[in-house]
């Protein structure tokens, strides 16, 4: 299908040139339009000046944008100009809530959509090898199937529309976890003065091991945070899940727990950083042990 991009950020930029080496690319459309006239030029495709103009000469359309808002106002956008049968794929981390009801928009206008968040981070998104978590009907996930073979290594269906938010709902709720875990952890084997190349090395093949450790670890040796994954876009996903779980009248520590870090962490201006950023947080509590008074 000619499929056409909306949203070129960190994921979406790298997520629209594997659609193009997939023979797959009609065009891109991004808020800022000097991005997608820049992607447009390195891919040889084209850059439309609206939504809904891409949409009008596309037969699909995948969507990775910032919050729920942001998804509702582009179906908004591109409803009236896509043909009956054509398929819609958003790609943001979103509320179930959000999905079905993009879904029911569409639905009266003989539109298909599909809820498929995504994760692996910017690497999976420039190599291709996402996990896709799907919700939706089974004939559109079937229809999609080229789609999201390009995009993710791993692409499963959870069930009808809202099914692949709640699937990256729970995705999000075990990242805060294990960035604490982490996090805690580096900074302990930091006090201690162990060898924090070697360590990663080490651990990274042991049983507390995680993608997260493996890659974002070494920012905290480093001591530098480039976004792969922004504080403030997790902090986002976590609200989500709160508001999620507030349904069943459940409070989840985990979460309140790492959305006080994340606030404070926006509140010292690094909402911009990579989440490994919470390192900054538990090294400064060795930090403040060595330097109190002793006695």
């Amino acid at each position: 299908m000619r499929t056409g991009f909306l949203g070129l950020g960190a994921m979406g930029a790298p997520m629209a040139r594997n659609l193009h080496k997939a023979g797959l690319l009609a065009g891109v459309w991004n808020r800022t339009a000097a991005k997608a006239h820049a992607l447009a030029a390195e891919l040889g495709t084209q850059a439309a000046d609206s939504p809904q103009s891409l949409a009008a000469r596309a037969e699909a359309l995948v969507m990775c944008v910032s919050a729920d808002d942001d998804v509702l106002a582009l179906v908004n956008a591109v409803a009236g100009a896509l043909a009956r049968g054509s398929l819609v794929i958003d790609c943001s981390t979103v509320s179930a809530e959000t999905a079905r009801t993009a879904h029911a928009r569409l639905a009266e206008r003989g539109v298909e959509f599909l809820d498929c968040p995504v994760s692996g981070g910017v690497e999976g998104a420039r190599d291709g090898t996402l996990a896709v978590m799907v919700g939706g009907e089974p004939k559109a996930f079937e229809r999609a199937g080229p789609i999201l073979a390009a995009l993710g290594r791993t692409v499963t269906h959870f069930g009808p529309s809202g099914s692949g938010q709640a699937a990256k709902a729970t995705n999000q709720i075990m990242c805060a976890g294990i960035i604490q875990a982490v996090a805690e952890g580096m900074a302990f084997a930091r006090a201690h003065g162990l060898p924090l190349e070697r360590l990663v090395e080490t651990l990274g093949k042991g049983a507390g091991s995680s993608w997260y450790f493996v890659h974002r670890a070494p920012n905290m040796i480093r001591g530098s945070f480039p976004a792969g994954f922004r504080v403030r876009l997790h902090a986002k996903d976590l609200r989500i899940c709160r508001d999620m779980a507030a349904r069943f009248g459940v409070a989840l520590p985990i979460v309140e727990r790492m959305l006080g870090e994340y606030a404070e962490l926006i509140a010292r201006g690094y909402g911009e950083e990579d989440i490994s950023a919470d390192f900054r947080l538990k090294a400064e509590l060795f930090d403040a042990r060595r330097a109190a008074p002793k006695g």
